[in-house]
């Protein structure tokens, strides 16, 4: 196993235990007494905190990036570990228990190793450039279904107000109309993870941060998928909207947009 891909295994495990810890006694008088968002910021903090204790432990001059740090450099002489502490922090305050931690390491502007770590199912997700995708150490091939009818999809497409929502929303709704199913499930890493692993068949995301897809990404591609912008390109690392799956179905989703417009 990669040094690199050990280290992060074991900063996810140990990132689950104090997500985990806290999750158990959030509902105790003690934090009754408080807002639960100014609690969880707290636990996200904490988590966060111990992630890079431990990363720069074992590699003092890698670069650590998260959500409120995004800045990705293409050409960075840096090997960049990009995290994020608690992915789904509104499930997790709901106690709804669909959250995860995910690292990806980039070096010299490539995903090179990913983990996505489900603390509740205790399911770890794995990749390392060119030797595949694993969960909990079996292999991982992604996907089969191949047509839109039969196929389950998922978005991080927000309901909210904002300047793109009306495209958002006509995308996905032509969309439903033709799947099987559509899921928008709280947890970007997670549900990447599960395009890897063949329990979602698609992903449609929209304006991303590197942090919440990075992960997810290299795992796609690991277990056989692929990702793309909205043109078929790979130009969707910095506007962070892509559509992932296997080929058939990648190809399918994009069709069916283009012939929409």
């Amino acid at each position: 196993m990669h040094p690199m891909l050990n280290i992060a295994i074991r900063t996810v495990r140990q990132a689950g235990n104090i997500i985990i810890k806290y999750y158990e006694t959030i509902d105790s008088n003690e934090y009754k007494q408080k807002n639960y968002h100014d609690c969880v910021k707290y636990i996200e903090k904490e988590t966060k905190r111990q992630m890079t204790i431990m990363i720069l432990k074992s590699y003092p001059q890698h670069q650590i990036i998260t959500e409120s740090n995004h800045e990705i450099h293409t050409e960075s002489k840096n090997t960049e570990w990009i995290i994020n502490a608690l992915d789904g922090n509104i499930n997790y305050i709901k106690h709804f228990p669909y959250f995860s931690i995910s690292i990806a390491i980039r070096i010299k502007g490539r995903n090179e190793i990913a983990v996505i770590y489900d603390p509740m199912r205790n399911e770890v997700f794995r990749a390392w450039r060119g030797h595949g995708a694993q969960l909990n150490g079996y292999r991982l091939r992604g996907g089969i279904v191949r047509d839109l009818e039969h196929a389950i999809l998922s978005t991080n497409c927000s309901f909210k107000i904002n300047p793109n929502i009306t495209s958002y929303l006509n995308i996905t709704q032509k969309l439903l109309s033709q799947c099987l199913d559509f899921r928008r499930s709280g947890s970007v890493a997670l549900d990447l993870a599960y395009v890897a692993s063949g329990r979602i068949d698609g992903y449609l995301a929209f304006n991303l941060k590197p942090c919440d897809f990075a992960a997810g990404e290299l795992l796609i591609r690991e277990a056989g998928g692929l990702v793309t912008d909205f043109n078929g390109s790979n130009n969707y690392f910095y506007s962070g909207s892509f559509i992932s799956g296997n080929a058939r179905i990648v190809k399918n989703i994009l069709t069916y947009i283009n012939s929409q417009k």
